[in-house]
């Protein structure tokens, strides 16, 4: 049998597979981020399909937290029980389902949480709105961390078969760690130990929270791609070291942000006329011309985060790692799991056109993934749509 169906233990929780649905927005919730009978649906498919571990799309741990419109939230005990239906749909189909919980920081609008955003430094504009965060006090980081430990409690709580922290893609996790957001002066910044105490910090309330030998996960840059130097792959290998020091279960690695490189962390076409549209007609050729400056140098890479997790893996000691971005044929599957470039094997947008594929892998009935990277699901956040394949050449709308 090949070693892409074969069990493995993420911590001592066994996964029936190598596959993991990488955390992905759903755009399903409801205006308050309640679970709604979409979200179930997905991943009730996803499981159907022999996804060894689902993560669902980041759950904001507090309103100031939320990053976009309807995603779903876990910052009040009134999200529990949709929660727990998306748990049981998972558990129906003999899946695993970990939460992944986020706060936006300063990755968000004013328009959205109600005020401004906020996050380790006063830094650095918004490329978009220009919009400048605010820099957290003292008070509010000690409350985001405990913010961080109730939402982990709300995930047992739904029966969830562990949480995953996400510290990738410019979020608030990500922002404390990564010297170009984070250019704080006390023991929250200026050198790397102090940089990564809020993550440890987290760790420790969720630890807390949790039930004895709950898997803890985490999704880590390898590489922020920003402007000037954030996390590089050397950096994060630190990282991973003092994460497994801490007895994490699992990393999982990604790369880029929301904000400076939305487009290394999701390489392929960039939908240019489609993203432009969106935007007020006073902004709309700025953005075009500056999504135009892209295109060309955000190909897909077959599996362009395999290289620097090899920076990773060895700081891992017997932690498990998965990676994502890019793996889309199932003999470069084999590769990476069989030559232990990794243990697990993450996948975003191949899931969104074909939640079945890991059967039809399985069942010989498909070689590769049929999803061809061009974006426009990632286009469609941008209109408040609900994440499906918006296949190239349809119209965007629901």
């Amino acid at each position: 049998m090949s070693l892409l169906f074969s069990p493995a233990k993420i911590g001592n929780l066994e996964i029936k597979n190598r596959f993991i649905h990488s955390a992905t927005y759903e755009g399903m919730a409801a205006d308050d981020g309640k679970v709604q009978d979409a979200i179930i649906k997905r991943y009730a498919k996803l499981a159907k399909g022999e996804v060894g571990l689902i993560i669902p799309g980041y759950l904001f741990i507090h309103p100031h937290g939320q990053a976009l419109k309807y995603q779903t939230g876990i910052h009040s005990d009134e999200m529990i029980p949709g929660l727990k239906k998306v748990v049981d749909a998972v558990h129906e189909h003999d899946g695993r389902i970990v939460f992944q919980i986020a706060h936006s920081g300063r990755q968000t609008t004013k328009e959205l949480i109600g005020r401004k955003p906020k996050g380790p430094s006063a830094k650095w504009r918004n490329p978009v709105d220009f919009t400048r965060p605010l820099e957290m006090k003292e008070a509010e980081i000690h409350k985001t961390i405990r913010d961080f430990g109730s939402a982990a409690r709300r995930a047992a709580e739904a029966g969830a078969d562990g949480v995953q922290l996400h510290a990738a893609h410019g979020y608030l996790i990500n922002q404390f760690l990564s010297p170009f957001y984070n250019d704080r002066k006390d023991d929250w910044g200026g050198s790397d130990k102090n940089r990564f105490r809020f993550l440890k910090e987290v760790m420790v309330e969720v630890r807390s929270a949790l039930p004895e030998n709950m898997p803890v996960l985490i999704k880590l840059n390898s590489n922020d791609f920003t402007p000037r130097e954030g996390i590089v792959p050397s950096l994060a290998a630190t990282y991973a070291k003092w994460l497994a020091d801490l007895k994490i279960d699992l990393v999982e690695v990604s790369c880029g942000s929301v904000d400076f490189a939305p487009f290394n962390e999701c390489r392929g076409d960039i939908p240019v006329d489609e993203m432009a549209a969106c935007f007020p007609w006073w902004k709309r050729q700025f953005v075009k011309a500056m999504l135009n400056k892209w295109v060309g140098k955000y190909d897909l890479q077959e599996g362009y985060n395999v290289e620097a997790a090899k920076c990773i893996k060895p700081a891992l000691g017997k932690i498990s790692l998965a990676v994502v971005g890019g793996i889309r044929r199932l003999s470069h599957m084999e590769e990476i799991i069989t030559k232990k470039k990794s243990d697990f094997l993450s996948m975003s947008r191949p899931f969104i056109r074909e939640p079945n594929i890991v059967k039809k892998f399985r069942q010989n009935k498909a070689n590769a993934v049929a999803c061809i990277s061009c974006n426009r699901c990632v286009a469609a956040i941008l209109y408040h749509l609900p994440t499906r394949c918006y296949q190239k050449g349809l119209p965007l709308s629901e």
